[in-house]
């Protein structure tokens, strides 16, 4: 047996005041989804934006239902929006964050593995890694560049 290690760089900023205009501004747009939230259960409210090569901006947001596979996250609203209008336009970017009607999430909230795989299939699609800026309702923020560094061993259609 060998062991070895899987070390990923990504930027953490204090807060938003950091970022650069552009992803400061994604992130706004993330904030302000957060409150089209349908979160009736979790009171948990996640809110996505995606900049596009073209520079429209997308937002989605998580929507629950009581039968809980039926619901869909933020990240995945916004990126499935972004491609059904434009199909052939890559993601630069994509902000999440959340808030909590239970606690302050203070923390970065990083998305799921099915968001994750979807952005998987958005960078294949595109040829084109995009960025991931992650916060919770206030604090520091974490900066991707690319899904490979949030999530190794990502699989691919070569392994179909």
């Amino acid at each position: 047996m060998k062991k070895q290690q899987f070390i990923s760089d990504y930027a953490v900023y204090d807060d938003e005041n950091e970022l650069n205009a552009q992803d400061a501004e994604l992130l706004r747009y993330a904030h302000e989804a957060t409150l089209n939230s349908y979160a009736p259960y979790s009171k948990f409210h996640v809110g996505a934006a995606v900049r596009l090569a073209n520079g429209v901006i997308i937002k989605g947001n998580n929507i629950e239902n009581a039968a809980y596979p039926s619901g869909l996250c933020a990240e995945r609203t916004a990126l499935f929006a972004a491609q059904a209008q434009y199909p052939d336009v890559p993601v630069e970017a994509i902000a999440i964050t959340a808030q909590s009607e239970h606690h302050e999430v203070c923390e970065p909230v990083a998305p799921c593995g099915a968001c994750r795989q979807v952005m998987v299939e958005v960078e294949q699609r595109h040829q084109h890694p995009m960025r991931i800026i992650c916060q919770g309702n206030t604090g520091p923020v974490m900066v991707f560049d690319g899904i490979e560094t949030l999530m190794p061993f990502i699989f691919l259609e070569k392994f179909l």
